[in-house]
């Protein structure tokens, strides 16, 4: 039996026992596996230095560096997301609805574990432990597959997890990681029909396309966010400018960044010369159509190119467009955007509607940053991921998006004529 067969079957043991498992025994095990992050802090960090060592040689882009670092500051704000996470409600055994059927049979829509989780990702240690912490919460088994890039950081994490959750009196298997970072290992997990109940992967657009086309397991499929800030002709110029700003530079390389700026032309010339120039300022490359040339705001512009419209650049650089106004904005938005978060900045209330009702993507804002698209700051808790799809979950996916649902029936002797 291969390395990943095993780690299923040992999943799908798990599972079984974890999705008992009562709310407090499920927080106990969290607050413990928050403790022994702190407290085996150290060889984490050690994972993570010979990590970022390596990748420092391989000459990875620094908004990939920044994903994978540690340290001190970095992995107490983990663990203090793995004790906020306990004190969460907690979603499984929720009755979702119920009723009396006419025949006397009390019906009721129960929450209930998705069973075995499995989550293929890149750079981004902290996804080990939002998602083994997710998981448990929510009694699943997760089996987690990293890229190499962060192997000795997600081991180091999943050991000392999956050790404290075990200590805590989960079941063993609960929390396991795929050691092997072979592209072989991971097509091996995507097959796993049977034995995988949902697959989410975490990271670039290449990866998730691989795992979309050649998974044979349910896929919720995240992340890639190519989003737009929009400036309609009636935007206030302060609030687009901090808005854009905001977007695009705060952290340039998530999936809730702004990739593209558009513009009505009515305003262009006065609206968009003072975000260019600070854009430049803050260090971002500009990739313009010629109406955004033509203005001379800044000193270089470069020209875009139908790629560039549909590029999540995950760095300091943006695309920006002048269009002839709200039609053209949408249309662009939905022929371009990837269905993760778009804004529109505008003091016309009849303008705004009609964008939160034709934009067609899981968060939709007017007048505020799309950087706001995040499981934490909608109060949802961690999150396992972000989907961009309409099935089962859309946006940032909490716990309840971890869960399916059973009907319970309670009868009383009833048989069907």
């Amino acid at each position: 039996m291969s390395e990943v067969m095993e780690l299923a079957v040992r999943a799908r043991r798990a599972a079984a026992r974890l999705g008992v498992t009562s709310s407090s025994e499920r927080d106990g095990a969290l607050e413990s596996m928050a403790a022994a992050l702190v407290a085996r802090s150290g060889e984490i960090l050690e994972a993570n230095a010979r990590d970022m060592t390596a990748a420092q040689a391989a000459g990875t882009a620094p908004a990939l560096l920044d994903r994978l670092a540690l340290d001190e500051t970095r992995l107490k704000a983990i663990a203090d997301a793995l004790e906020s996470l306990a004190m969460l409600p907690d979603p499984v055994g929720e009755i979702v609805e119920g009723h009396t059927l006419p025949n006397g049979i009390r019906l009721s829509k129960v929450r209930v574990p998705l069973g075995v989780v499995a989550i293929i990702f890149e750079a981004r240690p902290n996804v080990t432990a939002d998602a083994a912490g997710l998981c448990l919460k929510t009694g699943n088994a997760v089996i987690l597959r990293g890229g190499s890039l962060a192997v000795h950081s997600n081991q180091a994490l999943t050991g000392v997890l999956a050790s404290a959750a075990e200590n805590a009196g989960m079941p063993e298997g609960c929390i396991q990681i795929v050691e092997s970072t072979s592209r072989e290992a991971a097509e091996e997990l995507m097959g796993l029909h049977g034995h995988i109940d949902v697959l989410i992967p975490r990271g670039g657009a290449g990866l998730i396309r691989s795992v979309v086309e050649n998974a044979k397991v349910p896929v919720i499929e995240t992340g890639v966010g190519n989003c737009h800030v929009y400036l309609h002709e009636a935007a206030d110029p302060e609030m687009a400018r901090r808005i854009v700003v905001n977007a695009k530079c705060q952290r340039p390389g998530v999936c809730n960044a702004a990739e593209s700026l558009l513009v009505d032309e009515s305003v262009h010339a006065e609206v968009l010369a003072p975000i260019l120039r600070e854009l430049e300022a803050n260090g971002v490359t500009i990739v313009g159509d010629e109406h955004v040339a033509a203005l001379g705001a800044v000193r270089s512009v470069e020209p875009a190119t139908e790629e560039d419209w549909a590029t999540e650049y995950l760095d300091l650089k943006i695309s920006v467009k002048v269009v002839a106004g709200l039609e053209e904005a949408i249309d662009h938005i939905n022929t371009y955007g990837s269905k993760h978060s778009e804004s529109i900045v505008t003091a016309d209330y009849a303008a705004s509607q009609r964008f939160l009702a034709e934009v067609d993507a899981a968060a939709v804002y007017v007048n505020a940053s799309t950087r706001f698209t995040d499981g934490g700051e909608f109060g949802l808790g961690a999150e396992i991921g972000i989907s961009t799809q309409k099935l089962h979950a859309r946006g940032p996916m909490g716990l309840s998006a971890l869960t399916s649902s059973k009907f319970v029936l309670m009868g009383n002797g009833q048989i069907r004529e």
